[in-house]
């Protein structure tokens, strides 16, 4: 495909790049809310096509996001900045997918009290997640960008101390070993897209203070 060599030289129009990353999050918002609607009312066929969905969109728009990055000359923010934004927000979804299939793949019908609560915990990181990447486009409105910041950081907090009662009570000898196994992994795995989640407001809080 031939590109005019100004639309190279000047910035994107608009805000290109931030529609892309708000898409992106959105899109880790939806995955969480499905992965919760899982756990309080089943998996279905109709939920497992639309996890699919949700994951190859989530894969889709690094990819467009990467493309833009590669036909363009001038950038609102680093470019570093963006390629990492747009792989972290991918892996969001990937790890709550890889948690919903998991379910499904490990055929497992007890929910725990601990896995309830990740679920919710995760749906509020990304609910949080949007505010955060939405704030990029006004990264001047630093104030905001750290209360975002903060507000993540207490929802980690909030998973690590879920996390940490969760791995306690599965290594109390109240679960098989063969439950054991399943479960450790499903509350890794959503640990790591909650960690992943204050990842990219960390980063979004760095390119906030390097252009202030």
């Amino acid at each position: 495909m031939k590109y005019n060599i100004f639309e190279k030289l000047l910035p994107p129009k608009n805000t290109v790049f931030y529609d892309c990353f708000e898409a992106a999050a959105k899109n880790c918002y939806d995955m969480a809310g499905l992965f919760n609607e899982a756990l309080l009312h089943g998996i279905t066929d109709e939920k497992m096509v639309k996890a699919r969905t949700l994951k190859h969109r989530g894969s889709g728009l690094e990819r467009e996001t990467i493309n833009k990055l590669n036909t363009t000359f001038v950038t609102p923010i680093d470019r570093e900045d963006i390629q990492m934004l747009a792989i972290m927000l991918n892996k969001i979804t990937k790890k709550i997918s890889q948690a919903f299939m998991n379910l499904n793949v490990y055929r497992v019908s007890n929910y725990t009290e601990e896995m309830f609560q990740q679920a919710k915990t995760i749906v509020k990181a990304t609910d949080e997640l949007m505010r955060s990447v939405g704030l990029l486009k006004t990264i001047s409105r630093i104030t905001e960008i750290t209360t975002s910041y903060e507000s993540m950081k207490e929802i980690e907090t909030l998973g690590d101390d879920i996390l940490h009662r969760a791995m306690d009570k599965l290594f109390s000898g109240e679960f098989e070993a063969i439950e054991v196994i399943k479960l450790r992994d499903i509350y890794k795995v959503l640990e790591s897209a909650l960690d992943k989640c204050f990842s990219v407001s960390d980063v979004i809080l760095g390119i906030a203070l390097k252009n202030n």
